[in-house]
């Protein structure tokens, strides 16, 4: 795959601020910036300057949040990748000079097309979109991130599982090499999570590719991962290899690890504590006053009959 970088390019070249806060040119120079993504190519370094500070405000489709988002610096900075150590400056330090090209994804499973896919043929299909999700972690702490990348159900459907598929299951990398934090014990490697096969086909369930108009950095999980909205953010599996389809409830590194304290379905519930801490309220990065848990992630009205009968402190 050629990779190009552009670099020193002329001042008459780059897309002029004003043109940021323009919802209509926005879009379209985010469009612009999705086919870059698509085709591995690397974004241009004056497209969008780190130091945007915000996302231009307003719903842009219907299962966006109109909520301010993050700096591009929050969002970069303040990661939870434990491939690459445990503190959050860890990821944006150590994932510098993780290779990301060329990429393989290997197709497992009960599924119609099994095959180790490269990375740009497995995308080469969709047609990037630009959504705003509220992306949380368990911690306490969130962040509203401006995503780019495509519905996991698009992925899904051109896969083709069998009908014995009811859940779907992801890996990320296992190279301690590349990722020193793999080189400790405290979870067993490689970090896999999953979903049922109703949650993952759900709109509301992502794969990105990007944020902030750029290809997506290291540290959050280049060069794709999943984005779950309405579930805490361990649930999110970064730097995909494998996606297996399976019939039966696979066991994910979080459960595995702690079982009294993450369960599978992960949902944000507020009335389910953390063993250690309370999930009523959350932190947003960049404020300093907590402020309340939504159910789901606010996204009740979207993802709540997915789970209709289930007790969610049970099942949690």
């Amino acid at each position: 795959m050629f990779i190009k970088r552009v670099a020193n390019i002329k001042s008459s070249e780059i897309t002029d601020e004003k043109l940021y806060h323009s919802r209509r040119e926005f879009i379209r120079a985010a469009s612009i910036a999705a086919v870059s993504v698509a085709a591995g190519v690397a974004m241009p370094d004056g497209l969008l300057a780190d130091s945007q500070d915000r996302w231009p405000k307003g719903k842009k489709g219907p299962y966006d949040t109109d909520e301010e988002v993050n700096t591009y610096k929050e969002i970069t900075t303040y990661n939870n990748f434990y491939e690459f150590g445990t503190d959050k400056s860890d990821p944006s330090e150590y994932a510098q000079n993780f290779k990301t090209s060329p990429w393989k994804v290997s197709v497992e499973g009960e599924v119609k097309r099994p095959k180790v896919y490269n990375l740009e043929d497995l995308l080469k299909p969709y047609t990037m979109e630009d959504r705003i999700y509220r992306h949380r972690c368990v911690e306490g702490w969130s962040m509203v991130i401006p995503w780019h990348g495509f519905p996991m159900s698009a992925l899904i459907y051109r896969l083709e599982p069998t009908s014995k598929a009811k859940y779907v299951e992801f890996t990320t990398l296992l190279d301690p090499s590349q990722m020193p934090g793999q080189s400790r014990s405290y979870l067993d490697w490689p970090y896999r999570e999953a979903l049922r096969m109703d949650e993952a086909m759900n709109p509301l369930a992502f794969v990105a590719t990007g944020l902030y108009g750029k290809s997506l950095p290291n540290q959050n999980g280049a060069p794709l991962r999943s984005v779950i909205p309405w579930k805490y953010g361990f649930k999110c599996c970064k730097s995909i290899v494998r996606i297996r389809f399976v019939e039966t409830q696979p066991l994910t590194t979080w459960n595995e690890s702690a079982p009294n304290e993450y369960g599978f379905y992960s949902n944000v519930n507020p009335e389910v504590d953390h063993p250690r801490w309370s999930q009523k309220t959350e932190r947003r990065i960049g404020e300093f006053f907590k402020r309340k848990t939504l159910m789901f992630n606010g996204y009740a009205d979207q993802v709540a009959g997915l789970y209709s009968g289930m007790d969610l402190k049970k099942y949690f």
